[in-house]
C-alpha cells in the first residue's frame, strides 16, 4: 500500500479540502483509531475523535459529535473508511465552527483572513458581497476579454456564475499584485474545457497562495461550483491584499512620520499592515485632538465620529456640511460618506454598515482613504530605509518562508517571520504539521523571547521547507521504495527528464549560471506534461527582459500545473539556488504524483522509479544544491 495518502481519497472534491500535511495528518489519527481495536465503527467515532483539534472535546462535547455524526449516517456498527472519516471531520468543522464563531482565538490580522475561508457555512454577506462587485467592476471593467461580463450587478449572483472559467480571479490577483500571474498562462477562449477551467483555478489558488492568502480546504471545485461563501472568502483576501498594498515603509516612507527614532521605526516596520493603517489612523485623529484610541474597525468607529474627525483633518475643504454637527449617528454616517465621495474615495460601505460595525468593510475604506489621501509629508530623513542588494534578497526569501508557513494553515497569521517566530511558536506548529506527532505539546509555552536572529531564523526556515519537500517525495514510496531522496536524486531526475526529450539542455547544480534564460525549466516542464507550454510565447533569454519574460513564464505554468512554489522571478534570473531547489522538486513531485495513465507515453512507471534506484540516497547529500551555505550555517 502507498505511503502517499492523496492516492487512498479517489473523491476529487475531498482532495481539494486538504492540504497534503492535513491529510496525512488525519491518515495518522485515523490509523491509530483504527489499531485500538482492530476496525473502527460510526458508533467509535464521537468518543475517538475527541482527541483532534478544531473538532475535539474543546471546542464540542462528545453529544454534539455524535448528534452531528447521526445525521450523517444513523447505523453506528457500519465501518468507517478514510474518506467517509474526512467528511465526518469537515461537518464537525463546520459545527465548531458555527458554535464557537470563526477566528475568535485568532488576532485582528489572521482573523479577516481565515473568518472567510475556514468556515464551511453557506451564508454570505450581502453588503460584502455588493463592496467587492463594485470593486471588480472599477478595477476590470475595462480588461479585454472581461469587458463583456462586466459591469456584474450586485443585486444577482451573477460573480459566482462568472469565476466558474477562472479567469476574473486569475485578472484580480494581478491587481492586486501585479506580475503575479503570467497572463500569457491563462486560459482565455470563450468556452473553456473542464480541463482548462481546472488549469485556471488551480493557477489561481496556487498564486494566492504565493501572495498571501489562507486558502486552506478550498480547492478548483468550490470555483466551479461557484460556492459563494468561499469564492467570496477569497476575492475579499485578494481586495484586502490591493487596499493594504501601501501600508508598509517601502512604498510610503512618508509613514516614518508616525514614529519618533529609529528603535520605533523598527517596531513600525514588523507590524502587519492593519496595525499601521491602525496607527496612522490615530496619528490623524490627534491632530484633530480626538480623545478616544481606535484600536479596531468595528466597536470604535461604529458612531462614525472617529470618521467625521478624520475625514475633517485630511480634507477640510469638503467638511461642509460637517458630520459633527449630526443629530444622530444614522445621518452622521451619511455625511462622512458624502464628505468622502467629496474627496473622490470610493465607497466600500454603506451608513448601515458603519452602524453595524463590518469589520472587512471598515478596514476597506480606511484603507482606500489612506490611497487617496494619507496627508503625511517627506520632511523626514528615510536615507535608513534604502537597502543592499543582500537586503533585498533578504526580503525576497523572508517573503517565500512567510507564505508557505501560512500555507501550511497555521492557528495564527504569520506577518512577520523576524518578529512573529521570535517565542518560537508558530515554528513548533510548523514541524507540527511536517511531521505530526513530533512535538510534545504538553511541555511547550511561549516564553517572552526576544532576540536578533534574521539569518538564523532565515536558514532555520530553509532547512524545514527543504525537508518538507524532501519528505513528501519519500513518502511516495512506489517510486523511492522508502529511502530518502536527496539534493542529488532530484538534480539527476531532473536532467534525465529533459534529455529524454532529445534537448541538450543540462542543470549542472542548482546554482548553474546557465538557468537563467529559463529555457531547462521550460523544457522540464513539457517533457512532464507537453500540452503546458506554449513555446510560441518563449523567448530566447538572451536580454535581462527576455529572462525576466520566460521566468515570471515559468512560474506560472509551475502552478497553473498544481505546483505551490512561493519564488519570484527574480529568483531564476539572479539563480537563487535554495529556490531553484524548491522549484524544481515540486515539479517533481507534481509528476510522481501523477497516475501513470495520465503521463506523457514516452516515460513509463519504471522509467522513472529505475532513475531514483540507480542513484545512492541512503542520506540527505547537499553536494548537488550546496545547501549548507556558507553564510547562513548548517541547521
Amino acid at each position: 500500500m502507498s505511503g502517499y495518502v492523496g492516492i487512498l481519497v479517489s473523491d476529487p472534491w475531498l482532495q481539494n479540502q486538504f492540504t497534503q500535511v492535513e491529510l496525512r495528518s488525519l491518515k495518522t489519527h485515523f490509523m491509530s483509531m483504527k489499531r485500538e481495536s482492530g476496525k473502527l465503527t460510526i458508533g467509535d467515532l464521537p468518543a475517538k475523535m475527541s482527541r483532534l483539534k478544531v473538532v475535539g472535546s474543546d471546542n464540542l462535547t462528545e453529544e454534539e459529535r455524535a448528534s452531528v455524526i447521526q445525521d450523517l449516517h444513523p447505523k453506528p456498527d457500519d465501518d468507517v473508511d478514510f474518506e467517509f472519516f474526512l467528511k465526518v471531520y469537515l461537518q464537525l468543522q463546520a459545527h465548531a465552527t458555527a458554535t464557537t464563531g470563526s477566528g475568535a482565538k485568532n488576532n485582528s490580522s489572521s482573523a479577516f483572513l481565515k473568518a472567510a475561508t475556514t468556515t464551511l457555512l453557506h451564508t454570505i454577506s450581502e453588503s460584502e458581497k455588493a463592496s467587492y462587485v463594485a470593486h471588480i467592476n472599477n478595477y476590470l471593467g475595462q480588461d479585454e476579454f472581461l469587458k463583456r461580463y462586466l459591469p456584474i450587478d450586485p443585486s444577482t449572483n451573477d460573480l459566482f456564475e462568472i469565476v466558474k472559467d477562472g479567469v476574473l480571479l486569475c485578472k484580480l490577483i494581478n491587481v492586486a499584485v501585479p506580475g503575479t500571474i503570467d497572463e500569457r498562462a491563462i486560459n482565455t477562449k470563450r468556452v473553456l474545457n473542464p480541463w482548462e477551467r481546472n488549469e485556471n483555478h488551480t493557477l489561481c489558488l496556487n498564486s494566492a497562495k504565493a501572495v498571501g492568502c489562507t486558502v486552506v480546504n478550498i480547492g478548483t471545485q468550490d470555483f466551479i461550483e461557484g460556492r459563494r461563501h468561499l469564492v467570496l472568502g477569497v476575492i475579499s483576501q485578494i481586495i484586502k491584499i490591493q487596499l493594504l498594498a501601501d501600508l508598509n515603509l517601502k512604498k510610503t516612507p512618508q509613514l516614518v512620520e508616525l514614529v519618533d527614532d529609529s528603535k520605533d521605526v523598527e517596531e513600525l516596520m514588523s507590524l502587519p499592515p492593519e496595525k499601521i493603517l491602525l496607527r496612522w489612523m490615530n496619528f490623524q485623529l490627534k491632530k484633530a485632538q480626538y480623545k478616544k484610541i481606535v484600536t479596531n474597525f468595528s466597536s470604535d468607529v461604529k458612531d462614525a465620529e472617529a470618521y467625521a474627525h478624520l475625514l475633517n483633518v485630511l480634507a477640510p475643504e469638503h467638511s461642509k456640511p460637517s458630520a459633527l454637527a449630526a443629530k444622530n449617528t444614522l445621518e452622521r454616517a451619511k455625511l462622512v460618506l458624502e464628505h468622502a465621495d467629496r474627496m473622490g474615495c470610493k465607497r466600500y460601505l454603506t451608513p448601515k454598515d458603519i452602524l453595524e460595525g463590518s469589520p472587512n468593510l471598515n478596514l476597506a475604506f480606511v484603507a482606500h482613504v489612506f490611497q487617496h489621501r494619507n496627508g503625511l509629508s517627506t520632511q523626514k530623513q528615510i536615507s535608513f530605509l534604502e537597502t543592499s542588494p543582500d537586503d533585498a534578497i533578504i526580503s525576497r526569501e523572508e517573503r517565500a518562508f512567510r507564505f508557505w508557513i501560512n500555507s501550511l494553515g497555521h492557528s495564527t497569521y504569520i506577518n512577520n517571520v523576524f518578529e512573529d517566530l521570535r517565542n518560537g511558536w508558530a515554528l513548533l506548529e510548523s514541524l507540527d504539521k511536517i511531521s505530526p506527532g513530533i512535538v510534545n505539546w504538553k511541555i511547550a509555552n511561549k516564553p517572552p523571547i526576544k532576540m536578533p536572529f534574521r539569518k538564523l531564523i532565515l536558514a532555520y526556515l530553509w532547512q524545514l521547507m527543504r525537508f518538507n519537500i524532501l519528505q513528501l517525495l519519500k513518502n511516495l514510496r512506489f517510486h523511492s521504495h522508502g529511502k530518502e531522496i536527496s539534493d542529488a536524486d532530484i538534480l539527476e531526475w531532473a536532467n534525465t527528464k529533459v534529455s529524454k526529450t532529445g534537448s541538450q539542455s543540462c542543470m549542472k547544480s542548482f546554482k548553474d549560471k546557465s538557468l537563467s534564460d529559463g529555457i531547462f525549466f521550460l523544457e522540464l516542464l513539457s517533457s512532464v506534461q507537453p500540452r503546458v507550454v506554449n513555446w510560441s510565447l518563449v523567448t530566447k533569454g538572451v536580454t535581462d527582459e527576455e529572462k525576466k519574460m520566460n521566468a515570471s513564464y515559468i512560474i506560472s505554468i509551475a502552478r497553473k500545473l498544481g505546483c505551490s512554489i512561493f519564488l519570484l522571478p527574480e529568483d531564476i534570473t539572479e539563480v537563487n539556488q535554495k529556490m531553484i531547489l524548491t522549484l524544481t522538486a515540486s515539479i517533481m513531485y507534481w509528476f510522481l504524483k501523477q497516475p501513470v495513465e495520465d503521463r506523457p507515453s514516452a516515460i513509463s512507471d519504471s522509467e522513472s522509479s529505475s532513475q531514483l534506484e540507480t542513484i545512492s540516497n541512503s542520506t540527505l547529500d547537499d553536494s548537488a544544491s550546496e545547501s549548507s551555505m556558507e553564510d547562513n550555517g548548517n541547521l
